[in-house]
Order: structure tokens, then C-alpha cells, then sequence
């Protein structure tokens, strides 16, 4: 992939929309990381779902993003804004998930880290939440690391796995974020 196609890049990965040309590669990679994802999510691993995903990834309450690692150009994950909203609030909800191929590398903080710069300056939102379940410490982890301040408890706040899951809600404000440089 191309500079030109990326939407920010950092020193190990860069950002860009979704495709209908990634299906193939995002659906593999969803299948490969399941054991890694449930019970926390379920990302599109068939082209159905990727299809419907790419298709709601087109509302404009929502904008996705691939994290593409700069050394292979394979997608390393991926993270979604969802119910923006535009006003006087100027808020969006976070969903990510990173591939079991690249976990562990911090490649996926790398990409949070870039698509909070480009919410922030370019869609002009001013806060971004990551509701959590609390047993999943490596997403609690990855938004501590990102500056995220905790701010709640939501209990049966999403529907996932067959049940109502509690949630802690994470929030992070453009004043919060550390310049595009800072590490």
C-alpha cells in the first residue's frame, strides 16, 4: 500500500479506510484471531458480514479504520467510531480489535494513537469513550496507555455473547491527548 492511501501514518503502522478490496485479507484474519477476540468480539470473518460491516461503515455516525503494519502492509487491526455525534457534543464511541498475527506488538495503540489525532483534527470531535468489559485487561491496558481517563461503571450496558455485559466507560478529550509526536 501506497503512502498516499494512508490517512496518518506513524513509525510502525498507518491508517485507512476500509474496502471492499480488503475482505479476503480481513475475514481471514478474523477467522484466525477468534480465540483471541471472544468472548470480547466478534469481528466480520465471512464475506457476508464483511460486506453488511463495510456497508454500516458507510452511515455517517461511524467511520472505520484499518491499522496496516508499514513492514508487511497487512492489516494488524482495526478501530471504528461509532454514534458520532456532531454539536455541542462532538463525541464518539470506540470498538477495536487487533489480529492474534500482530498482537502483543504495540502496533494496535500505535493506530488508537493515530485515529484519535485524526478524530480530533479532522472529524472536530473533542472526546472519544471505549466502554470495556472489566475482565478484559489487554483492552483495559491499551487505553490506560493512550491517556483514557475511567469515568464509569455501566452495568448490563451491551449485548454480547448471548448476555448483558457490565462495561467501564473510558473517555479521553482532545486537551488529554499527548502531541502526534510524543510517545
Amino acid at each position: 500500500m501506497t503512502d498516499d492511501h494512508y490517512l496518518a501514518r506513524g513509525p510502525r503502522v498507518g491508517i485507512r479506510r476500509f474496502t471492499a478490496a480488503d475482505r479476503d485479507e480481513f475475514t481471514a484474519r478474523a477467522r484466525e484471531s477468534a480465540e483471541l477476540h471472544h468472548p470480547w468480539l466478534y469481528p466480520p470473518d465471512s464475506d457476508d458480514a464483511y460486506d453488511t460491516y463495510l456497508d454500516r461503515l458507510q452511515e455517517p455516525q461511524r467511520e472505520g479504520y484499518l491499522i496496516c503494519a508499514h513492514d508487511s502492509g497487512r492489516i494488524a487491526g482495526f478501530l471504528t467510531v461509532n454514534n458520532i455525534v456532531h454539536g455541542a457534543f462532538r463525541c464518539g464511541a470506540i470498538g477495536y480489535g487487533a489480529f492474534a498475527h500482530a498482537a502483543g506488538r504495540g502496533l494496535l495503540g500505535e493506530g488508537l494513537r493515530l485515529v484519535l489525532h485524526h478524530a480530533f483534527e479532522e472529524l472536530g470531535l473533542h472526546r472519544m469513550e471505549a466502554n470495556i468489559q472489566p475482565a478484559n485487561v489487554l483492552s483495559l491496558a491499551l487505553v490506560k496507555r493512550a491517556g483514557f481517563r475511567l469515568e464509569g461503571f455501566s452495568p448490563d450496558f451491551l449485548f454480547i455473547d448471548g448476555a448483558w455485559r457490565d462495561h467501564e466507560r473510558w473517555a479521553i478529550t482532545s486537551e488529554m491527548l499527548p502531541p502526534a509526536g510524543a510517545r
